[in-house]
């Protein structure tokens, strides 16, 4: 969530800010809010500071043998005013903090203004798309040719948005999961973790998924339990720092996770249906950084390169884009896109996300470190990405990798998870 202090001392520049999103925020209504809440508190803290005092008052009173029915009833009365009151400021207070909860991050200011994604700027680019001999498939014409993507079993198990893979398409899948894991944990230094795949409400509205995006998530209830199933790995790996007070010595932490990921798609009827791209279930390696806030543009720029590592040693084309004001998530005060090269759709498209969150989530969740300037428990900095989403690289390595016959060659970083395999037949 946003500064409170700043919010309450400045909520103009902070409406300012967030209308380079497109979002709208009620000035006018928050102040009334506010003041709402500040005159319920005061009202409460002074008639609970009144009643105190009445206490006192009986107490002495029957310590000299006076007679307090009088004094009893007074005290009755202030307690069912305290209470009328309490209630007042839980409403208040409630009102208030659904508000805040529903405002996004605000946005770094490089962020380049702009609508929607086609205002996102290129910041570079990395290798060159092949020349194909023959006119490329996608990969679902590749995956029918080989008998190894299977859209229709799914269909007959699940339903839309599923696939069932087999064989070498499958182990190819594994393959790339183990090759990320590997990558991140040998040589940049990240702590791989297991994650739970089910989570509490409360930690979807410390990475900031709830309350704004519930129609998006697959909730889960068992008797009174009530749980969701991850979105993305940043959920439950970013929640390792809730509610801590990180010591500064500890900073910076990075984690990878492989998860599966599970979204409903609620906004995205329509939307690349056919294939791999939008699944409701697919697989992640995400990258999490917690750090110190004067750390993490840093930090972002290292994580980024970190997830270009992956596409570089399959020797996938990609481009790195910074998105526009309109394109930013909800989270995010400022984000790099890595998109990929698929021959089959002869476009880019989106494999990571990798964005710098500020103190936004850290303050939703209560993660702290400990400023050694100031002695002070301060909101740390996180920070996340894809490193990369496994769907889309098994989209790209079939689509880039393809051959006239029908075959696909298996990228030689990945040969020693397939048991020295070099191509995939069908």
């Amino acid at each position: 969530m946003l500064d409170a202090k700043l919010l309450r001392a400045d909520p103009d520049a902070i409406a300012r800010n967030l209308a380079r999103r497109g979002f709208v925020l009620d000035v006018e209504r928050f102040r009334a809010l506010e003041e709402r809440r500040k005159a319920a508190q005061v009202a409460a803290d002074e008639t609970r500071a009144a009643r105190n005092a009445h206490a006192r008052k009986v107490g002495m009173a029957k310590g000299k043998g006076e007679e307090i029915t009088g004094l009893l009833a007074e005290g009755e009365a202030l307690a069912r005013q305290l209470e009328s009151l309490e209630k007042e400021q839980s409403a208040a207070t409630a009102e208030f903090d659904e508000l805040v909860l529903g405002l996004p991050n605000m946005l770094h200011e490089s962020v380049p203004d702009g609508r929607d994604e086609t205002a996102n700027v290129e910041v570079r680019r990395w290798g060159v798309p092949r020349d194909f001999d023959f006119t490329p498939l996608d990969h679902v014409a590749i995956g029918e040719k080989l008998a190894m993507v299977d859209f229709e079993a799914a269909g007959r198990i699940s339903g839309a948005r599923f696939v069932v893979l087999k064989g070498g398409v499958a182990r190819l899948h594994r393959a790339l999961i183990q090759y990320m894991l590997d990558l991140h944990t040998s040589q940049h230094g990240y702590t791989e973790v297991y994650a739970p795949y089910l989570v509490a409400r409360s930690s979807l509205v410390g990475t900031g998924q709830l309350p704004k995006f519930e129609a998006d998530l697959f909730r889960v209830v068992s008797g009174e339990q009530e749980f969701f199933l991850i979105p993305t790995a940043e959920v439950p790996v970013t929640n390792l720092a809730r509610e801590q007070i990180l010591e500064a010595s500890t900073l910076p932490r990075k984690y990878a996770a492989h998860t599966p990921c599970f979204r409903s798609e609620a906004g995205s009827y329509g939307k690349d249906t056919r294939g791999m791209i939008r699944q409701h279930q697919f697989e992640k390696v995400e990258l999490v950084h917690v750090v110190r806030p004067e750390d993490s543009y840093a930090a972002r720029e290292e994580l980024t390169g970190h997830a270009e590592k992956v596409l570089q040693g399959l020797d996938l084309p990609y481009r790195v884009v910074a998105l526009c004001s309109g394109d930013v998530g909800f989270g995010s005060a400022k984000t790099y896109d890595l998109e990929v090269w698929l021959p089959g759709q002869q476009k880019y498209r989106e494999i990571s996300s990798c964005s710098n969150c500020e103190a936004f989530q850290a303050r939703r969740m209560q993660a702290r470190w400990r400023n050694p300037a100031t002695g002070k428990p301060e909101p740390v900095h996180t920070l996340n990405g894809s490193g990369v989403a496994v769907g889309r690289a098994l989209v790209a390595v079939l689509e880039n990798y393809q051959q006239g016959d029908g075959s696909v060659v298996v990228p030689e970083a990945l040969r020693k998870y397939m048991g020295g395999a070099e191509v995939i037949k069908g």
